[in-house]
């Protein structure tokens, strides 16, 4: 008997899918609030990959949306046919990695520090919390969501789970210190920065910026540093086990999710903004004698990736262990 499950989740990413292409053909046919390229006021949009795109281009994210849609459907029938997993997960990659950019981490990296600040009298040069959420910058949800729906049907779809096999608890460990490794590259050059030190770029370059400026870099680093020290969770007993110092939960079993949804996010937003960095960095705009300013973040694809692959590893360690522990219930 077919399961419902991989039906239910092929069905889900078809309606995104038709939902958002029905979007994009309005943008072709003249609806306001096509969020790239020409549509796009952000002098960051060259960061996209469809910064060069016109509204016209609906035609074409419509006509892709709707290839999504046809294998979302074929992956709500059963069978062991491994042909549309070989276009899925490609599309799927394209969604969630390639169509959003960096503006999506900096809009999650700056939310706290926005609703912070006012609380104690400070502001960022008026800059506010829409100013980091923007329309163009909000509409990168949605290819994500629906490449993270079609990514999930795919693996419903596959029994066999050979995606899954890679991931062993050894190799999740390896990841979780690579992804710490080089999450420090980025956090020392901008702590360098706090303290007056021109690590990667010139002594000119640091006094002519405010020191404001540096401190908001430092404040970025010590986020992403947090960060990795919660990483450590994913193969700590505190990952799975509340420890005592946390009122309330101490000794509470660790809800899987509560780790591993906010793990996952953060992986791919990292990995989207250094590929944005890459991608930039190969057109040649960046000087050389400023490398600390775009370089360390051409690394945050391994970060991210580690960071990805130390999460399944974690999911399926926990998962495998409550199922042990129900049948030794049974």
């Amino acid at each position: 008997m077919r399961s419902i499950a991989p039906a239910w989740r092929g069905y889900t990413a078809a309606l995104w899918a038709l939902a958002y292409g029905a979007l994009a053909l309005a943008w072709a046919l003249g609806l306001p609030g096509y969020p790239w390229g020409t549509g796009d006021p952000s002098p960051n949009r060259a960061m996209s990959s469809l910064g060069w795109t016109t509204p016209g281009f609906g035609w074409w994210i419509a006509a892709f949306c709707l290839l999504t849609a046809v294998m979302a459907l074929a992956l709500t029938r059963g069978g062991s046919r491994r042909a549309p997993l070989f276009l899925a997960w490609p599309i799927a990659a394209i969604l969630v990695l390639v169509v959003p950019d960096s503006r999506l981490m900096m809009g999650v990296a700056y939310t706290p520090l926005m609703l912070v600040l006012p609380v104690f009298g400070w502001d960022l040069g008026g800059k506010t919390l829409a100013d980091a959420w923007p329309w163009p910058v909000l509409n990168q949800l949605l290819p994500l969501l629906g490449g993270l729906l079609l990514a999930s049907a795919a693996l419903a779809y596959d029994r066999r789970r050979t995606l899954l096999r890679w991931f062993t608890p050894g190799r999740g460990r390896v990841a979780v210190y690579v992804s710490i490794a080089v999450s420090l590259i980025y956090c020392v050059t901008r702590w360098a920065w706090a303290l007056g030190i021109p690590l990667g770029v010139t002594s000119e370059f640091l006094a002519a910026s405010p020191q404001a400026l540096w401190l908001v870099g430092a404040y970025l680093a010590t986020f992403g540093a947090l960060g990795g020290v919660l990483t450590l969770g994913l193969i700590q007993r505190w990952g799975e086990i509340f420890p005592r110092w946390i009122p309330f939960l101490r000794g509470r079993r660790v809800p899987p999710m509560l780790a591993v949804i906010p793990a996952s996010f953060v992986s791919i937003i990292v990995v989207v903004a250094g590929l944005a960095y890459i991608r930039m960095a190969g057109t040649g705009v960046f000087p050389m004698e400023l490398w600390g300013t775009w370089l360390p973040e051409c690394f945050w694809p391994i970060w991210g990736a580690a960071l990805g692959a130390a999460t399944v590893s974690y999911h399926l360690r926990r998962r495998d262990a409550e199922k042990d522990a129900f049948v030794s219930l049974r």
